[in-house]
């Protein structure tokens, strides 16, 4: 049996996933999305690369963020949506890309719940230039 870690990935892989997640924080601000992250997870868990979180202000904006997500990924990139948590209660929904995990939330619950400081060692992605022009 072969053991797996987080840089037995292929780069490939890894690009592409840093190209889903850049592309799902874009979006997420383009759909006034507030303080969107990017995670880097490579190398601190195999389950997946990258997380994106972002705030919305309401359930519709929450919404429009995680439509129009899966839209970008699904119909422009070509990449298919695994798994989606949330959406009916909307105050946190999941979309789950496999190598990449979105995770809207309302602002209270984002304090709460605080993913940032839980991955606190997690490198942050610069997003500077994918939100220049936002």
């Amino acid at each position: 049996m072969t053991s797996f870690s987080p840089q037995s990935k292929s780069s490939a892989v890894s690009n592409r996933s840093l190209q889903l997640a850049l592309a799902a924080a874009r979006t997420a601000a383009e759909n006034r999305g507030q303080d969107p992250v990017v995670l880097d997870l490579r190398n601190m868990t195999s389950f997946f690369d990258f997380f994106v979180i972002a705030s919305g202000a309401s359930r519709r904006q929450l919404h429009a963020m995680s439509d129009e997500i899966d839209r970008v990924l699904e119909k422009e990139m070509g990449d298919q949506r695994l798994g989606i948590e949330g959406y009916q209660d909307s105050r946190w929904i999941l979309l789950d890309y496999g190598n990449v995990v979105i995770h809207l939330f309302e602002d209270d619950l984002r304090r709460f719940y605080d993913l940032e400081n839980l991955w606190a060692e997690a490198p942050r992605v610069d997003l500077s230039e994918v939100l220049a022009d936002i």
